[in-house]
């Protein structure tokens, strides 16, 4: 009677345990809070329960709401950044937590449309509606995994194709300082560039230049095989950062579908300078020139989600324009993304102000994967022009004034010999296109057989 009694009681509770751990599973509904402070664009909430990046909405008074992100917390309150415009908050308002928001949407629909931050349309082309998911924080692949950058990009640029040769999954800096020609040297890649599919990440930029890149740099043709992010200057930080990831995850997307994609993002620095903004307002200290820590954490988990992928899958070939405050190269934001990418294009505001366009700095650029994607002969032509040029420089002063006698010396001899050829060589319209092989051949007639 007790054993039966016993074994009774058992089964009765392992079906309560069952039923319970079944009650759990179930999708449980949002615990909501109130808002009880907005300092800036921070807003911080308690009584409801978020995880980091999960999004909330905040009901104000006349029924509508403010989509805000969880970006911190300090025991029981939320840290919440708004994702557009907060008019009409009040004290107390409900924050209802929304839950799985770390997704977006993605699909070969996205080709020829430009949308916002969010992954909503901005080119009134009607709904865009596309059946895969993604994470916007992306997946970490392991490095032993991607396969290695081994084959060449041809970009259309000679000077690129000729001495800063791209690899296919390569990720490559582009740091100028304003209004030297940055814009058009991205159009002319995304025209030319051997790529089945271009992402297009405009991040915090005027607004004015979204519409000209896309009209007038990027082009009908160009478009069709392109998906554009915009996040302009006039967006919340959060959104310019969701650009950013979203424009990665896009490309992403692709890569997995066995593409080469061309990522273009404009720019990094003003991605960094987003989460300079959020971690300031939150109250992370600055430690670099006003940049907090969490800024250059940011900055490689960003840049990694780029290049190739698995063996036999596909590749991102990414293009990152820096800016250089006040032409400065040290800048922390560009030293940080030299010591994290693969290579790097300056360029130079005294070369543009002689109306030498594009107006690389050769000489302090560099493609970090060159030498093992290329002939020898390529390498040593490059050397050699990179030499020449660096020559004339030193001596620029001397010749021009005419106190340089010829035949004092004879690399000095060459160089001014050399000058006009190298000089043209390195010109080109943005209504031209180079391609790699003839790249290649232009270098070496430059200088012969003789490398």
């Amino acid at each position: 009677m007790n054993q039966g009694a016993a074994q009774l009681g058992r089964g009765w509770s392992d079906s309560l345990a069952r039923t319970l751990r079944v009650v759990q599973s179930l999708p449980q509904p949002p615990v909501e809070g109130h808002l009880t402070r907005m300092v800036g664009l921070t807003l911080e909430a308690t009584g409801c329960q978020a995880a980091i990046g999960d999004r909330c909405d905040v009901m104000s008074g006349d029924g509508s709401f403010v989509e805000a992100e969880v970006v911190g917390f300090a025991a029981d309150r939320l840290y919440l950044m708004p994702t557009g415009d907060i008019h009409g908050l009040r004290p107390g308002a409900r924050v209802v937590p929304r839950p799985g928001a770390g997704d977006v949407r993605v699909g070969m629909e996205m080709l020829g449309r430009v949308i916002d931050g969010s992954g909503a349309p901005l080119d009134g082309k009607g709904p865009l509606v596309c059946e895969g998911r993604t994470k916007l924080a992306g997946t970490a692949i392991n490095p032993l995994r991607r396969a290695p950058v081994t084959r060449t990009l041809d970009v259309g640029v000679r000077a690129i194709n000729a001495l800063l040769t791209v690899g296919r999954g390569q990720r490559i800096g582009l740091f100028a300082g304003s209004g030297v020609g940055k814009s058009v040297l991205l159009g002319m890649m995304a025209r030319y560039t051997e790529a089945d599919v271009i992402v297009v990440g405009l991040i915090g930029e005027r607004g004015r230049e979204v519409k000209e890149f896309i009209e007038k740099i990027l082009g009908e043709a160009g478009l069709k095989r392109s998906v554009v992010v915009a996040s302009p200057a006039d967006n919340t930080p959060l959104m310019r950062l969701h650009g950013a990831w979203l424009s990665t995850a896009i490309a992403e997307y692709f890569r997995d579908q066995g593409l080469n994609v061309l990522l273009i993002m404009d720019s990094l620095t003003r991605f960094a300078q987003a989460q300079r903004e959020i971690g300031l307002a939150i109250g992370e200290a600055p430690a670099t020139k006003g940049y907090p820590p969490s800024v250059f954490a940011k900055l490689p988990q960003l840049v990694e989600r780029a290049g190739n992928g698995a063996e036999g899958a596909g590749s991102i070939t990414a293009f990152y324009t820096v800016l250089a405050e006040g032409d400065d190269q040290n800048d922390p934001i560009a030293d940080s993304a030299r010591a994290i990418l693969d290579g790097h294009v300056v360029l130079s505001r005294r070369i543009a102000e002689s109306g030498h366009y594009p107006a690389i700095d050769v000489e302090a650029s560099i493609s970090r994967v060159m030498h093992d994607i290329v002939p020898a002969s390529q390498t040593a032509s490059a050397r050699r022009l990179k030499q020449t040029l660096s020559t004339y420089e030193q001596n620029r002063d001397l010749v021009a004034i005419g106190a340089y006698q010829r035949g004092t010396d004879p690399r000095i001899d060459g160089a001014m010999a050399l000058w006009p050829q190298l000089q043209q060589f390195l010109q080109q319209g943005m209504h031209e296109s180079v391609s790699l092989p003839a790249s290649v051949a232009e270098l070496t007639a430059l200088f012969g057989d003789n490398t």
